[in-house]
């Protein structure tokens, strides 16, 4: 998450209750996020959009990552 931010000019903050709208963290870099992740695991994310609407904050992200890679 911090080299997607990074490539923006953006810092990552160190709380993970941050806010993605007030860091300027948008569905794209969600997407480039996506991409590292399944490009590190070699493993295909499954994921649907019901679950990403209650992503709101750093640690949300970070949680669902997570959670899709237990799923695989």
């Amino acid at each position: 998450m911090a080299q997607v931010l990074g490539n923006q000019g953006k810092v990552l903050p160190g709380d993970d209750a941050a806010e993605l709208r007030e860091i300027g963290f948008r569905s794209l870099d969600f997407s480039e996020l996506a991409l590292r992740v399944e490009d590190e695991t070699g493993e295909e994310l499954n994921f649907d959009a019901p679950g990403l609407r209650r992503i709101a904050t750093v640690g949300d992200v970070l949680d669902f990552l997570v959670d899709l890679q237990r799923q695989q």
